[in-house]
């Protein structure tokens, strides 16, 4: 049976390790690290220009995400702009931005969007995983997964087995929702 291939526009090798695990006999997943401008708005905003511009990129259909994470106290912040926080604080630095607030939930949030080439509008997929933002606990590999602790479990996405993450996760949500599309549209 013959697979659509998609081209993955990222360089984060555990962003597309998970995504090949994710899609494994659902697509042809290529990669490809292309350095995307990114604009600033909401996270919708932002998935669909930066999908835009990596099907103008690459010449075919591709995914891209966007993933934030929010803390209720700060009203969703720092979401989609969590990259650059996680950058100049760490996960401890993020974890203590809460220190003086009573409500330490939040929520990982994935914006998957797909494109099928230059000139066409991408389709969003979004999946939201709540929990809450606990001091770092386990391998500090994966960006901010040490402080999110989802609410259905008393481990961090970091002390969690990648298959068990990948079976709960905010990325898992988004790309349940990509597969249903897909399998909605015959494969030309």
């Amino acid at each position: 049976m013959a697979l659509r291939r998609v081209t993955f526009v990222t360089g984060n090798k555990n962003k597309l390790r998970e995504m090949q695990e994710l899609l494994a006999g659902v697509v042809d997943l290529q990669s490809s690290a292309v350095d995307l401008e990114e604009i600033q708005g909401t996270a919708h905003e932002v998935a669909a220009a930066k999908c835009r511009l990596a099907a103008s990129v690459v010449g075919g259909p591709v995914i891209t995400e966007d993933v934030g994470l929010g803390f209720n106290a700060m009203g969703g912040l720092p979401g989609v702009y969590i990259k650059w926080f996680l950058k100049e604080l760490r996960p401890e630095g993020l974890y203590r931005m809460l220190s003086g607030f009573d409500d330490k939930t939040g929520f990982a949030a994935c914006t998957l969007a797909y494109c099928e080439g230059p000139g066409h509008e991408p389709v969003l997929f979004e999946g939201i995983h709540h929990g809450t933002i606990v001091a770092p606990r386990g391998p500090p590999v994966f960006g901010w997964n040490p402080i999110f602790q989802p609410h259905d479990s008393t481990q961090t996405y970091a002390e969690m087995p990648a298959d068990a993450k990948d079976t709960c996760s905010h990325r898992f949500l988004a790309v349940q929702k990509f597969k249903a599309f897909l399998e909605a549209q015959p494969l030309q």
